[in-house]
């Protein structure tokens, strides 16, 4: 879902790890990138063995910028078991659904928690639609062109933030009646068969 940012990072001349549940390549379109890419196969549910692969990977080194788009349910613990990889600067671009019932933490008269002290921490929130038309989904460009804007941001040392992309979708706004009020009001017909 983000390798197009990824191929951009790549570009740009980044070591790029992408933990994924399925392999799907980074597409090299323009000549041979300064940077790389390496799949990683994983298991969300698995946040320690996650780590040890990423570990394995890095070959020493900590992650310089962490992006994430986990569903809620691994997110916590898949942020705990990758903290120690990052470097004590690393900022760290988070992309969140506000499509469900997601509730985003937040640091009382801050506009997002810090992850840790000193580290920039970009979240996105994406909607449903788009919002320029809310009566088109929000569109794979606009997630991706959002995710790049957080990641340039990130790693400009920008404060931390929080993004919201697109809006949910709008409820239809249709009266209920209120037939308790007048039931009363109505005459009573008798049945033409009880005549």
């Amino acid at each position: 879902m983000l390798n197009d940012v990824a191929r951009a990072l790549v570009y740009d001349g980044w070591q790029v790890i992408l933990p994924a549940r399925r392999y799907v390549p980074v597409p090299i379109d323009r000549g041979e990138p300064p940077g790389r890419a390496v799949w990683l196969e994983a298991h969300w549910d698995q946040p320690e063995e996650l780590a040890q692969r990423v570990a394995a990977a890095l070959h020493g080194r900590s992650v310089d910028l962490l992006v994430t788009w986990l569903h809620d349910s691994y997110r916590e613990s898949v942020s705990k078991a990758v903290e120690p990889l990052l470097s004590p600067t690393a900022p760290v671009v988070e992309v969140w659904s506000a499509t469900g019932p997601t509730v985003v933490p937040r640091k009382p008269g801050s506009d997002v928690e810090d992850v840790e002290v000193g580290r920039s921490v970009q979240r996105i929130l994406l909607g449903e639609v788009s919002a320029f038309d809310d009566t088109r989904a929000l569109s794979q460009a606009e997630i991706m062109a959002s995710v790049r804007a957080a990641v340039d941001r990130a790693l400009e040392g920008a404060p931390s933030a929080q993004h919201e992309v697109g809006r949910r979708r709008p409820q239809p706004q249709i009266p209920r009646p209120r037939v308790h009020d007048i039931a009363g009001g109505l005459p009573r017909w008798a049945s033409p068969a009880g005549r």
